[in-house]
């Protein structure tokens, strides 16, 4: 059982949100896909008219709904 747990631990990775401005970050992770960059699967992006925009309580129920981490860009 403990080596079931142990492995388990290594490959964990954290589920990070992130919220991009439209105009500015989100266009940065649309060129980085059209150059064929690639982040981890557990990086879930969002695009938003603009990050200025984002509630706080958006950010507090992306934590209640299982994130690790939630990066704000604009």
């Amino acid at each position: 059982m403990a080596k079931e747990e142990s492995s388990k631990e290594t490959h964990w990775e954290p589920q990070i949100v992130a919220f991009c401005c439209r105009h500015c970050a989100y266009a940065a992770a649309d060129l980085a896909g059209g150059l064929r960059l690639a982040y981890p699967p557990s990086v879930k992006v969002f695009e938003l008219p603009c990050t200025g925009r984002l509630d706080v309580l958006h950010v507090l129920r992306t934590f209640e709904d299982g994130a690790d981490g939630v990066m704000v860009a604009g």
